[in-house]
């Protein structure tokens, strides 16, 4: 049985069906049931649990073969942050997979540094080095950034005044990976216990501006206007002011300074490579594709 932590997210619903496909048994572990309740299905058990709670991973991975984190705290509110989740929590999950006797596969970022100027990415580097220290037989999977969650981000800000907005300058190229690729290769890592002890890394067939990105949002919506922009200065004021009384707003704006500037350029050919038969989607793909209704 696979235990999957975070599968009712974007990424883990994909995998969860996959598997799912393949005839395996599932097991996922989320906060609320009602938010697995479009998994449903032969083979997946819903159950409740949450990274930050040991006692509560100690019942999810009883009887488990392998363990797949795919959590993360970027977006989530007070108390919820890459610190408490993607790196205390993945500490928590790291344990009681060890305990358990499975093996782990652990989503990460490319990316991940101790001394990044990205919080997640530090956090994720953490969760790593707790995974690769702790014992059990890992296979790391980073990721670059997901384009459907940024596609999405855009649109929603072009909702009211058909405008998206871009945080900063947004010509920084940046590699954007479809999670349908990204999934695909989580599956793999997986199913395939030769991956363990190894880190894979998965991009897009691509890298964009975010004033690229913005462009083809609105020419597939068959708008014309060019994107709002918020100036580097106030994402400053942003990090320093509102920030502190909401820190996933100050996390956030941080987060854009960084991005505006860091190189975060990727080229997946390796994976390719090592992966012929690995999907490669690109913007134009996720773009053309209906959207999907998600349940966080």
């Amino acid at each position: 049985m696979i235990l999957v932590a975070g599968g009712t997210g974007r990424l883990g619903t994909i995998v969860v069906r996959g598997l799912v496909d393949r005839g395996l048994d599932v097991r996922v572990v989320t906060r609320d049931p009602k938010r697995g309740a479009h998994l449903a299905a032969d083979h997946v058990e819903v159950v409740t649990g949450d990274v930050r709670d040991r006692v509560s991973l100690e019942r999810a991975t009883a009887g488990i073969d392998v363990v797949l984190s795919a959590v993360h705290g970027f977006l989530g509110p007070r108390g919820t942050s890459p610190a408490t989740v993607d790196r205390d929590g993945n500490a928590n999950l790291i344990d009681a997979t060890r305990a358990s006797g499975a093996d782990l596969v652990l989503m990460s970022t490319v990316g991940a540094s101790a001394h990044s100027p990205m919080e997640l990415f530090r956090m994720k580097y953490a969760a790593e080095q707790h995974a690769a220290g702790s014992g059990p037989r890992t296979t790391v999977v980073r990721a670059t950034a997901f384009l459907e969650l940024w596609i999405e981000l855009l649109e929603q800000t072009a909702s009211r005044s058909g405008r998206p907005l871009v945080f900063g300058g947004g010509d920084n190229s940046i590699n954007f990976v479809s999670v349908i690729d990204v999934a695909a290769v989580v599956e793999r890592a997986i199913t395939d216990p030769t991956t363990r002890g190894q880190i894979l890394e998965i991009g897009g067939p691509g890298n964009h501006t975010f004033n690229e990105l913005a462009h083809a949002v609105q020419t597939a919506a068959g708008r014309t206007s060019a994107a709002r922009h918020v100036p580097r200065p106030v994402l400053h004021l942003m990090a320093h002011s509102i920030g502190r009384a909401k820190p996933e707003l100050g996390r956030q704006a941080r987060a854009a300074l960084v991005m505006d500037r860091l190189d975060l350029t990727f080229d997946p050919t390796p994976i390719h490579c090592r992966y012929p038969d690995l999907p490669t989607t690109s913007l134009a793909d996720v773009l053309a594709r209906p959207p999907v209704a998600h349940p966080c």
